[in-house]
């Protein structure tokens, strides 16, 4: 276990390394490379819509991929979804700017973010599926939540090496070639993440399903008819927590360096410490749901969420350093205390041969709803005054009251405790 949770762990470190650290470029550098005939807001919102795009393309990806998965294991699906994502983080590096091939640029800045999501919306479902399945169930949501510490693994290696250039390197050679050094590296660590997950066996459940000939022959149409409700569920459920992170990661560093003259440098030192507490919380949070459930945390990180808005809105608006630390922090911790969890809730809610499919849409859809809107929405909110954006603070709360109405619709999935109320029903009567 220790070994799959570790290759799981790197590899969606490097996935996400690649995703995040397009959006720290949205929203330091490419608004003017790339829509330099915008005005300084139009081109963050452009920027911004780019990076929409990726969360656009996760559901059609973890689709594909989730026929794979479903189909023929989840084993390639982690192959496959690392090489496409690294392939395109590598090319977003070499793209021209507007200044040398006009509209093309932009243009290609699209498509390749199309692909970095298409490939990272596989990657979820993947790797959570290869420690969720081979997990035993008392310990189920500690082993899944080694693929939920990748996140901050990748965005604390994208975002430092952001740092490292930005301080190291002057603001127009950062501008003119250091943003690019980070897509570039994604193609060594691609290289790295495909070496270790070379000798990873496939999951006993998928093998057991493949052994009975009971795989699913249209994974995504048996969704669509038997768990449609479930899928609407999940993604409005975890909403709140796409809104929150990139509320904090990446319309915070916009807002931060853009209207409240903050360097860059002390604003992703602020997001960085923050997000590093949140990964080594996670674990913790993990053994918690083994004990007390999935869905009592769950609701517990809606309603941390929906309280803590407005402070932070208020301590980012000081624009002292300690402060804006504090409040996303606190936004974080609640995140972590929902999405240390549903590596472990979100299978256990399909059935096995289905899951690959029905968890990774489930989890991406709510990437859209989520994380691919709550950018743009939030810079349009937060656009003219001079005192805290309250606007971004109350979208945020709504957000986090329609996610806690979701969560709970749904059930728990304890194994101890499903287990415990099937044994306490009563037997059928043989006649």
């Amino acid at each position: 276990m220790g070994r799959l949770a570790a290759a799981s762990l790197v590899g969606t470190a490097i996935e996400f390394f690649d995703f995040f650290v397009y959006g720290t470029a949205a929203a330091l550098v490419l608004g003017p490379l790339f829509f330099p005939t915008f005005s300084p807001l139009a081109g963050t919102l452009a920027a911004f819509g780019t990076f929409a795009i990726g969360f656009v393309s996760r559901p059609l990806g973890s689709v594909l991929f989730g026929h794979v998965g479903d189909r023929y294991g989840r084993r390639p699906v982690l192959f496959a979804s690392l090489l496409l994502t690294g392939c395109a983080t590598v090319a977003v590096g070499c793209v021209p700017t507007y200044g040398t091939i006009g509209i093309a640029a932009p243009v290609l800045l699209l498509v390749l973010r199309f692909l970095q999501g298409l490939g990272l919306g596989g990657e979820w479902g993947g790797a959570v599926l290869l420690t969720a399945e081979h997990a035993p169930a008392n310990r189920r949501a500690l082993w899944s939540s080694f693929p939920q510490i990748g996140p901050s693994i990748g965005f604390l290696l994208a975002n430092g090496v952001m740092l490292a250039l930005s301080v190291g390197l002057s603001d127009a050679e950062f501008r003119s070639w250091g943003w690019r050094v980070p897509f570039w590296a994604a193609g060594v660590l691609a290289a790295v993440g495909l070496l270790l997950r070379s000798s990873l066996a496939e999951t006993p459940q998928f093998e057991k399903l493949s052994a009975a000939g009971q795989t699913a022959g249209a994974p995504l149409a048996e969704v669509a008819r038997d768990h449609w409700r479930l899928v609407l569920l999940t993604a409005g459920a975890l909403a709140i927590g796409y809104a929150t992170f990139y509320t904090v990661s990446t319309w915070a560093l916009a807002y931060g360096t853009e209207r409240l003259g903050v360097s860059s440098t002390v604003m992703l030192t602020c997001v960085m410490a923050a997000v590093a507490i949140k990964g080594a919380t996670t674990p913790f949070v993990a053994i918690l749901a083994d004990r007390w459930g999935r869905r009592p945390l769950c609701l517990a990180g809606c309603a941390a969420s929906a309280l803590w808005m407005f402070p932070m809105v208020a301590l980012l608006h000081t624009a002292r350093p300690f402060l804006m630390f504090l409040g996303f922090l606190g936004a974080l911790l609640a995140f972590i205390t929902m999405f240390a969890v549903v590596a472990a809730y979100l299978p256990e809610l399909y059935e096995p041969r289905v899951r690959c499919t029905g968890a990774a849409v489930g989890y991406n859809l709510a990437g859209v709803l989520g994380g691919a809107l709550t950018p743009i929405v939030a810079t349009a909110l937060s656009d003219g005054g001079s005192g805290p954006p309250w606007g971004v603070a109350a979208y945020l709360t709504v957000v986090a009251l329609v996610s806690l109405g979701c969560f709970a619709l749904l059930p728990e999935t304890l194994p101890a405790r499903v287990g415990a109320e099937r044994r306490a029903e009563p037997e059928p009567v043989s006649t």
